[in-house]
């Protein structure tokens, strides 16, 4: 919901400050082979004079949720900057979105120094050879294991037979069975110890590290990032870099440097989120490490920025910082908190509470230094008061820890958890509760800041019920918008509480305009703004061009720098929420032999995936994605993006047909949708014409209901959603089939499906499987096992409710959560990076009961190392030669299914490892292009 930064005391009107300016010679080397890009007589300081001036704001995380980077970077793009955000990716590859006109790179980070540190320390010694001897790894150990008891079974059952003999009086068969049984359990002393032994050496060896005081050794990955992040920074060729938090310190000093060594003037300013030596950092090597690349670092920034005027004077005091950092607050952005008044999401709704019932909301990261379990503790002296707890989609171990203390104490019913709204939803989403929480405990950070938290109840209208941690303390004091409580003390929280209910009114009418306007980013960012005038140099201001940006605008598939046209751009070129088009992740379409088109449903981002698997795996190709959006869309990568109302303007269709017509040697018609726009008509058999007289070849691609027959579906099938279906859909999608199926069959042209089951709706078609990310999603597979929980999480995700049979199955998994035996979680019309976390959190994931067939959300369930349960017609997977391993059931059989997965949870784990390969075979793109290449070739 909002990101992680603290605010300002009221008042403190710092200073803009800088540290000692970077020498431009230090740190400055470059990688073996590179070349700095200086020219010949290039001085230190050559100003870049054409253009905008460059701004890269990075961030050592994911950005999406990060609201102050995201707020820093419009700030600076709404002021005239060219802003690129930097961040990390989330998969293995290079990441490119759009922030309304910012440009977002999120760059992967290779774990080569922290590999390299961990061999170093596991390097073979004498003692090693031999604990670990024949046991290279934890999969040899197990199969040492297994092959152990697979000896134990075959001896003992040899002892069984002997003891038979023996009571024969057979005297050679008793001695026999005594020395086997001796035999035996040496071997099983042997065995034991060498586990203890080969343990033993793995706890040694993959212990805590020893701390070195050097932040390279004791944190290997802060030099990851560098190695990451620099050559990116580098290409950008940034007026200023603005490093946020201690993780890019290190990479915007180094950046910096090394861009000065080309004869740039690139500044660089430290923006620290908190006080690193402040925190309780979880093991010795992370405690030497930040402190010590921060000590190190600092004071060659151009200029150092913080959080709070606290924080402000501790950094100078502890680096003799030669000016006060400047004090830039994370507050709420004014402008869209006022826009987005009146919406009507509200977290008293959220808790089904009516508007007389008293409410406390908390927002924001739930951790044990938050204090909550006071809040908690002493609802049970606030009989008729309620808890709202703003937590993020997957509840870690305090929140947790808090809802099992409230039931201990009788509360649980008055403690809601509700979830997170975007950020600047927040102060309207707040709005409808009574007071605002925050408990923090008495530890370094919470003392020295004004959490954001704060900002929001304010701009919320909420008076605030604060612990007595210092600066919170004496904000409330001086402002007079809530009351104070003796820090971890329940009874005095419960008497704050009573007092800010009794005098809310009160309270709220000194939340003012002034303090508003002063605890608003508005406010905030423009000193901020100022700095990097500043740092840029000389002539900055007059090559600003302001623009106007909205505040709200969200993170969106998108490539390239705003204004950047893409190929084919013309009218529509843009998706329905103004962002530019996508980057590709494949090759861009150029001079190669192939140039593939593919337009124009990109159903849940399928193109992009056969476009990536495509030019995977021939070097000969080249391809363009085109998707027709609407205001519904969701946005998956593309080259061109065209709003469906725009598709009709005739200078949409001409560019499209110089574009199509003039460079595309193979088209792939997605769901029959046109190649032209509507220049020819709606469908891909009015453009046919033309394609052919371009001497294009052309192919149809088929999902689902663009060709199932409903008719024939329903007869088949008892569960077919098309039962759900009211009338009139179910006659436009009859209509719209019986078509598409016609013109396949007339066209004589190349046709492949994406399930298997729609071979019986177009005989002469092929199957190219559905492709997804495997190794992206592969890679959550190991990092929590499946099934461990004792209330397994079960997540079903339906795009559309009716077509996956949802209203079958949800009293059937409702039913199993309220007797226990699992936690259901459902999400409809949630981004699918939503949908991405609820998987990674899931044990169990339900797909569809009304199809027979998997879909897109089933594959990437399977990739993620989940068992799937889906109604599955065996003889369409039969006639194609597969088995999916996925658990088949239908409506009336689902509780069984998942019982059996309950009580099975060996068989639930093992068809969790079958499904990874099974996806890593089918449906990570090597298939379908194989099956595509003959029609490209």
């Amino acid at each position: 919901m909002t990101g992680a930064g603290a605010g300002p005391r009221a008042g403190t009107g710092a200073r803009i400050g800088t540290g000692r300016g970077a020498d431009p010679g230090a740190g400055a080397g470059t990688a073996p082979g590179a070349s700095t890009g200086a020219s010949a007589g290039a001085g230190p300081d050559r100003l870049r004079t054409g253009g905008r001036p460059r701004l890269a704001v990075i961030v050592g995380n994911g950005i999406t949720g990060d609201s102050r980077v995201q707020k820093t970077a419009l700030a600076a793009v709404r002021a005239g900057w060219e802003v690129t955000l930097v961040g990390r990716s989330p998969s293995k590859r290079r990441e490119r979105s759009v922030l309304g006109p910012v440009t977002v790179v999120k760059v992967p980070v290779n774990a080569h120094m922290r590999t390299i540190a961990g061999a170093a320390r596991r390097r073979p010694r004498l003692r090693n050879h031999l604990t670990q001897w024949g046991l290279p790894d934890e999969g040899a150990w197990l199969r040492a294991r297994a092959s152990h008891a697979a000896w134990v079974r075959e001896h003992t059952a040899r002892i069984g037979w002997l003891h038979r003999a023996a009571g024969t009086d057979d005297p050679r068969a008793a001695l026999t069975r005594e020395l086997l049984k001796g035999w035996v359990r040496l071997r099983r002393y042997a065995h034991k110890g060498r586990g203890k032994l080969y343990h033993w050496e793995r706890r040694r060896t993959e212990g805590p590290v020893e701390a070195r005081g050097d932040w390279r050794a004791d944190w290997p990955e802060l030099v990851d990032l560098d190695l990451a992040f620099g050559p990116v920074i580098e290409e950008i060729e940034p007026d200023v870099i603005h490093a946020n938090d201690v993780t890019m310190i290190a990479v915007g000093a180094r950046s910096a440097a090394r861009l000065r060594a080309r004869g740039l003037r690139t500044c660089w300013l430290y923006d620290a989120h908190e006080f690193v030596r402040g925190i309780d950092w979880p093991d010795a090597a992370r405690d030497s490490a930040f402190p010590g690349v921060e000590g190190e670092f600092i004071r060659r920034a151009d200029a150092v920025v913080t959080v709070s005027a606290e924080l402000a004077g501790i950094l100078r005091e502890a680096y003799a910082l030669p000016e006060e950092p400047l004090v830039v607050a994370n507050a709420p952005v004014r402008e869209a908190v006022a826009a987005s008044a009146g919406g009507r999401s509200c977290v008293r709704d959220a808790c089904g509470l009516g508007p007389d019932v008293p409410l406390l909301v908390y927002a924001g990261w739930i951790g044990p230094e938050r204090g909550l379990d006071t809040a908690v503790a002493g609802l049970a002296e606030l009989p008729h008061a309620h808890l709202a707890l703003v937590a993020g989609p997957k509840p870690n171990a305090t929140l947790k820890a808090l809802l099992s203390r409230a039931e201990e104490l009788g509360v649980r019913e008055r403690v809601h958890v509700v979830p997170y709204v975007p950020q600047e939803q927040v102060p309207a989403y707040l709005s409808s509760a009574d007071l605002g929480l925050i408990c923090f405990r008495h530890v370094p950070n919470c003392e020295i800041s004004l959490p954001t938290k704060a900002a929001e109840y304010l701009h919320a209208g909420l008076p605030m019920i604060t612990s007595s941690v210092r600066t919170l303390r004496d904000f409330v004091e001086r402002t007079g918008v809530g009351e104070v409580f003796t820090t971890d003390d329940p009874a005095s929280f419960a008497t704050a509480v009573r007092s800010g209910l009794a005098r809310r009114e009160q309270l709220a009418a000194r939340i003012t305009g002034p303090l508003l306007r002063e605890l608003s980013w508005e406010h905030q960012s423009a000193g901020l703004l100022a700095l990097y005038e500043r740092l840029a140099g000389p002539g900055t201001a007059a090559r600003l061009v302001p623009g106007e940006v909205p505040w709200s605008a969200s993170e969106q598939p998108g490539a390239g720098r705003p204004g950047q046209p893409g190929p084919g751009s013309g009218a529509g070129n843009a998706p329905a929420s103004g962002a530019p088009r996508a980057l590709p992740g494949w090759r861009s379409l150029e001079s190669t032999p192939v140039r593939l088109g593919m337009g124009c449903a990109n159903s849940a981002g399928q193109l992009a995936g056969f476009a990536r698997a495509l030019c995977a795996r021939r070097g000969d190709l080249s391809a363009e994605v085109v998707m027709h959006t609407h205001d519904q869309s969701v946005l998956y990568p593309a080259d061109l993006y065209a709003v469906g109302e725009r598709t009709g303007d005739l200078a949409f269709q001409l560019d499209r047909a110089r574009r199509v017509l003039g460079t595309y040697t193979h088209y792939l018609a997605d769901s029959f949708t046109p190649a032209l726009g509507r220049l020819n008509g709606g469908h891909i058999q009015d453009d046919l014409p033309s394609l052919r007289a371009a001497g294009i070849k052309v192919a149809l691609l088929a999902h689902g209901s663009d060709v199932r027959d409903p008719v024939r579906h329903m007869n088949r099938y008892e569960h077919s959603h098309f039962h759900a279906a009211d009338e009139a859909i179910l006659a436009a999608l009859t209509k719209k089939s019986a078509r598409n199926r016609r013109v396949a069959a007339k066209s004589g042209l190349p046709q492949f499906v994406t399930t298997p089951d729609l071979l019986d709706d177009l005989p002469g078609a092929r199957w190219a499987p559905l492709v997804v990310d495997v190794e992206g999603w592969a890679g959550w597979a190991g990092e929590r096992p499946v099934m461990e929980r004792r209330r397994p999480v079960v997540v079903h995700a339906p795009s559309k409710r009716w077509t996956k049979g949802t209203e079958r199955v949800v009293p059937v998994l409702e039913e199993l959560e309220r007797c226990g035996a699992i936690e259901f979680r459902m999400a409809t019309g949630v981004p699918w990076e939503r949908v991405r976390e609820l998987v990674r959190d899931a044990d169990i994931v339900i797909d569809q009961f009304a199809v027979g067939t998997y879909g897109t959300f089933a594959c990437e369930g399977m990739a993620a190392g989940r068992p799937v349960v889906a109604f599955l017609d065996e003889r369409v997977h039969r006639n194609v030669g597969i088995r999916p391993p996925v658990v088949n059931a239908t409506p009336a059989t689902l509780r069984t299914a998942l019982e059996s997965l309950l009580d099975d949870r060996e068989f639930a784990v093992r068809t969790a490892r079958e499904s990874v390969e099974y996806v890593r075979t089918y449906h990570d793109g090597t298939y379908t292009a194989g099956v595509l290449d003959g029609f490209l070739s």
